[in-house]
């Protein structure tokens, strides 16, 4: 062997070297990037859309590198169980069909379920549970105008899902003494942690946040609740979960809406503050 075929001979096998550990660091990183994508019992694939998506056909790349999967959709468009619009390289969720793996019974575009989503909430008079709805919609028919536009402000609820399968609460105002003065009670919203799909569905988590001495947030006694994603198109999703059904449409800034939730809770301790002087 001569000296140029030694040299060649040598840049192969540090180049094939360098190659493999190469590969076992992305191996290594995509092992980090997989943490919280498939819960426990969750049989959905993910990975990227493909060129090749229309209404009959998802191809997907999956997160493991492998070669891309076509999965025929035509029964989940007819049924309605394409969730989004998957576009080239958006994050889709795929859960195949039990017998046929090459079937994708749902479909969802995570990229296209990530953001902000609210819905609008108004107050309840207090102390009236046991009034009918129709007497409630009198009472308050009967109340002089200065006062309903004094405590029934409506206001935004949501939450946002944001990456790494973290969740915020979108429009949450902490609860002070004043408002126990307050005649109307507004919904409670959830102090949500985190999100994550499983086998089609959305699980959110929340739970209850405790202000400890040094002044950092702990949220305990945390709950998931499990929806079923009836619509998801563009700027408007609907969930469904124990028996309700809810439409949320889309913002773009949780400053703007967690802003105006903070001026209505102010608006009203203020007034609960005048009403305790009198």
């Amino acid at each position: 062997m001569n000296k140029t075929t030694k040299w060649i001979a040598a840049v192969a096998a540090t180049t094939l070297m360098i190659a493999c550990g190469q590969r076992e660091a992305d191996k290594q990183q995509y092992a980090l990037q997989e943490s919280g994508w498939n819960q426990p019992g969750d049989a959905t694939i993910y990975g990227l859309a493909c060129e090749g998506c229309n209404d009959s056909t998802l191809v997907l790349l999956p997160r493991d590198g492998s070669d891309p999967i076509h999965f025929s959709i035509i029964d989940a468009t007819k049924g309605g169980r394409i969730y989004g619009r998957p576009k080239l390289g958006d994050q889709v969720g795929v859960v195949p069909n039990a017998e046929d793996s090459l079937k994708g019974d749902i479909v969802v575009d995570i990229d296209q379920l990530k953001g902000i989503w609210c819905y609008i909430v108004l107050p309840k008079l207090k102390n009236f549970e046991d009034v009918s709805d129709r007497q409630k919609e009198r009472l308050v028919a009967a109340m002089e105008d200065s006062i309903r536009e004094t405590y029934y402000i409506p206001r935004e609820y949501g939450f946002a899902m944001l990456r790494n399968w973290v969740a915020q609460s979108v429009g949450y105002v902490r609860e002070t003494a004043f408002d126990e003065e307050s005649p109307v009670v507004y919904p409670q919203l959830g102090y949500f942690t985190e999100w994550h799909l499983w086998n089609g569905k959305l699980i959110v988590t929340s739970g209850s946040p405790q202000i400890g001495e040094d002044n950092t947030t702990t949220v305990v006694d945390l709950v998931d609740d499990t929806c079923n994603i009836d619509f998801l198109q563009g700027d408007s999703l609907v969930l469904s979960s124990g028996g309700v059904t809810r439409s949320y449409y889309r913002k773009n800034s949780m400053d703007e809406v967690n802003q105006k939730a903070r001026e209505v809770a102010e608006k009203l301790r203020r007034q609960a503050l005048e009403n305790t002087k009198q």
